[in-house]
């Protein structure tokens, strides 16, 4: 491998669009950089290849290094300066100048997602580690993929077929659909057997027979909260409960759900233990799952979200700790 080893790049979204005072990627990068790392970003369009001087394609990105400024936590969030970072010049550099790649584009996970993490494997075969694995962000639907554990999960089924969904919601009486691609609970529907409209809502949700959607019993524990529980290299190191607004029952940061301190029951201990084998074997470092009174939701593997909260509500240094545990790892 070539290049300072010492340095990260952090593929995200465009660094105007991230929120400094939520965005668990901006976190992350603070913490890099309080170790002394250098900290690069680009975007996934940025990712290209290039031949070398014996022919052979190389992965490269056209990334911009940056400064961030630090931010201190308040009971009522973050405060952040203006500017809350520097950008400087971009520059055109292989991926093996870095000895780590961040992966934390927000989904979907579309077809420039895919071709993305397929260059990023790229830089995996000259020696970068990227995070999380290229390989098991795109095996790794964030709905299918809790459906490995599914005995810990609320009873759930996934189908296109408008008779299938209708049978199962028959036998739960009320139910939660769930589009396989959705993020942040958009698109999220509770509805009920008894529904003169439900098998017009399940053409809808299924465009007519022709896209899969996850159906689960509804758990009325939700009311009480929808516990993010953020795993690194397998270990919880730290959780926020979120609680729905009033009048909704999806409890996301993003639909207005409100963040308090949580810890974890031993249910939710057992859990993290029953996964952490499978994700450490699969090369996914950073995880945020979803457990509703004890039953496993979601495995988040793309760009968990929740470090911010946990910092400030937990006053736990969660960022530098997941570096810390990179580092060593």
């Amino acid at each position: 491998m070539t290049g300072h080893r010492e340095a990260q790049l952090f593929v995200v979204d465009p660094i105007t669009r991230l929120r400094p005072a939520k965005d668990s990627s901006v976190a992350l990068m603070q913490a890099a950089q309080r170790a002394g790392l250098a900290v690069w970003a680009c975007t996934q369009a940025d990712l290209s290849t290039a031949a070398t001087a014996d022919g052979a394609h190389r992965p490269r990105a056209w990334a911009q290094p940056l400064h961030l400024a630090e931010m201190a936590a308040t009971p009522e969030g973050w405060t952040v300066p203006d500017p809350w970072v520097e950008a400087g010049e971009p520059r055109e550099l292989p991926l093996d100048h870095f000895r780590w790649i961040w992966m934390r584009k927000d989904p979907p996970v579309d077809e420039a997602y895919l071709y993305a993490t397929q260059l990023l494997e790229m830089a995996e075969a000259v020696g970068v580690r990227v995070l999380n694995r290229p390989a098991a962000l795109r095996a790794w639907n964030e709905k299918l993929g809790a459906l490995r554990f599914s005995h810990r999960m609320a009873p759930s089924m996934v189908s296109a077929r408008v008779e299938q969904l209708a049978a199962f919601a028959a036998g739960h009486e009320e139910v939660v659909l769930k589009p396989l691609a959705g993020r942040a609970g958009q698109g999220v529907v509770r509805a009920t057997a008894a529904a003169p409209g439900l098998k017009a809502l399940l053409e809808l949700v299924t465009l007519q027979e022709t896209l899969p959607v996850m159906v689960q019993a509804f758990l009325p524990g939700v009311s009480a909260g929808d516990k993010r529980i953020l795993l690194v290299d397998g270990e919880p190191l730290g959780a926020v409960n979120r609680l729905p607004k009033e009048g909704e029952f999806r409890s996301n940061l993003a639909l207005g759900g409100a963040p308090v301190a949580a810890e974890l029951s031993d249910t939710e201990l057992h859990i993290c233990a029953e996964l952490a084998p499978v994700l450490r074997a699969e090369g996914l470092f950073f995880v945020g799952i979803d457990v509703i009174d004890g039953r496993l939701s979601e495995i988040n593997v793309t760009s968990p979200t929740g470090v911010r909260e946990v910092e400030r509500l937990g006053r736990l240094p969660l960022a530098d700790q997941i570096i810390e545990r990179l580092l060593v790892s």
